[in-house]
């Protein structure tokens, strides 16, 4: 017999309005202290908010930027570099008589060997330069 065509009982109804109330009046116990916390005042030192140091903030935002976005220099671009389902790693090229041969992998190697943007050619130097 499926679940929904199951026969009701009063036992189950009753289980389910008491836990349905339990758990209605522990989230409102717990919103209710929620509440009363944030209402509460920060006792903050007046003085202390004048002697802030603007070149020490400066420098340690810079600090935290340096250190949030640094490593994703050297974050591997190509989630499936080096696997055999890479759609990336394809490539195409071509040669004119005893020309070297020119392809496309000269540009898309970088990304599908597992590189990094600090890798890239033109760009890692840009993005050395411009990120920490």
């Amino acid at each position: 017999m499926a679940r929904h065509a199951a026969p009701r009982t009063p036992r189950r109804s009753a289980l389910l309005k008491a836990g349905l109330t339990v758990t209605a009046a522990g989230a409102a116990m717990i919103g209710a202290g929620a509440g009363a916390q944030a209402a509460a005042p920060v006792p903050l030192p007046l003085d202390s908010l004048s002697r802030t140091d603007a070149g020490a903030a400066g420098a340690g935002a810079l600090d935290g930027v340096t250190h949030g976005v640094g490593p994703l220099t050297r974050l591997q671009l190509d989630p499936l570099a080096n696997t055999g389902v890479d759609p990336l790693d394809n490539g195409l090229g071509t040669q004119v008589a005893d020309f070297k041969p020119v392809g496309t992998n000269l540009v898309t190697d970088h990304v599908t060997k597992g590189g990094a943007v600090a890798d890239l050619p033109l760009v890692g130097g840009v993005t050395q330069g411009l990120l920490p």
